[in-house]
């Protein structure tokens, strides 16, 4: 489909610069454009391509002012990156959905499927399970007994949702995510060995929730664990049971979060931190990536470094830690001079 920088525009109040009628039909970044694509600058990093990119369209912030010739059309808009990525969320809307069970997927009778779903090939649909409308469940994915997936979610290709399992409406897994594997309990016995604690619980994914690939929720112990409504979890993340992950908290990969702690909402959590057993994030706290989480931190904390510390405090810390032969060779000779000043 082709659209012009007029019509574009208008759907998102922009205003432009140069050739309104120019027609537009992809997406491309911008140091990569191509005439009939559109791309967007917001970060001031990129500001050379605009120059010299291909795109015909472009769209940038309303403040930005060119500082020589641009060859695109501009499209002058509030907030460049989030308006370009509305028109992904309409570009993405028009692709054509897939439909229909094929032949080689098994949906249990008792298992209810509502309207306009797609089950790929392979795919095990298990007793009791109940899929909404308009949902998407791709090649080799499992549904366990008494699983829920709410209207509109899409479990892409090797998604595991074990038995009674909950997923909300317009949910996102990605390939190979594993909803509800037991959590990791063991209780140590007289012989010095390990005795499983049975996992009788559940998952809770809550509305408008995003789950990356090869990421990893464990079931409650007893109970629930839960991603609340908006969580963004990016791939390879670890949930341990009976955790409690808040509205619209974000975490990157291979972050993890033991069992039985509970992060508040609109929390950011970096690359590879981790989080211990039984502790609380606060509201709208920010975990850098790295970080060790060892105690509770309270709301709007900013949290730094293996041990977890208030991230000014790390800084500093890290300065001097940077300082440290420098520091010694002054050390060292203040004793000298010290002991030269006790002789005499």
């Amino acid at each position: 489909m082709q659209f012009s920088a007029e019509m574009i525009a208008a759907g998102l109040g922009g205003e432009i610069v140069g050739n309104k009628d120019v027609t537009v039909s992809e997406f491309a970044k911008i140091e990569e454009g191509r005439a009939g694509a559109i791309s967007f600058m917001a970060n001031p990093k990129y500001e050379h391509y605009v120059y010299t990119t291909e795109s015909s369209i472009v769209i940038v912030n309303r403040s930005w002012e060119p500082k020589g010739e641009v060859k695109a059309t501009l499209i002058k808009v509030d907030d460049a990156y989030g308006c370009f990525a509305k028109l992904l969320d309409l570009y993405a809307a028009y692709k054509p959905k897939k439909s229909g069970v094929h032949p080689t997927a098994v949906v249990a009778e008792s298992a209810t499927v509502g309207e306009g779903c797609y089950i790929g090939a392979y795919a095990v649909v298990d007793e009791g399970a109940v899929i909404g409308q308009g949902v998407s469940i791709y090649p080799h994915t499992y549904v366990g007994d008494g699983a829920q997936i709410g209207d509109g979610s899409t479990l892409y290709a090797g998604v595991k949702v074990y038995e009674g399992c909950k997923i909300g409406k317009r949910c996102i897994i990605h390939a190979g995510a594993v909803i509800g594997s037991d959590g990791f309990g063991f209780a140590p016995n007289a012989q010095g060995s390990y005795d499983k604690i049975p996992q009788i619980g559940i998952v809770t994914i809550e509305d408008d929730v995003e789950i990356g690939a090869n990421t990893t929720i464990d079931r409650a112990t007893m109970g629930s664990t839960v991603i609340a409504k908006g969580a963004k979890l990016d791939n390879l993340v670890q949930i341990g049971h009976n955790v409690v992950i808040g509205e619209s908290t974000v975490m990157a990969g291979q972050s993890a979060v033991a069992g039985s702690s509970k992060v508040g909402k609109r929390c950011m959590i970096g690359g590879q931190a981790g989080v211990v057993g039984h502790v609380t994030v606060g509201d709208g706290s920010v975990i850098a990536s790295v970080t060790g989480v060892s105690n509770s931190v309270p709301e709007g904390s900013q949290i730094m470094g293996h041990y977890g510390i208030d991230a000014r405090r790390f800084r500093r810390v890290n300065a001097v830690y940077r300082n440290l032969p420098e520091l010694q060779r002054t050390v060292n000779q203040l004793e000298r001079d010290i002991n030269a000043l006790k002789e005499k």
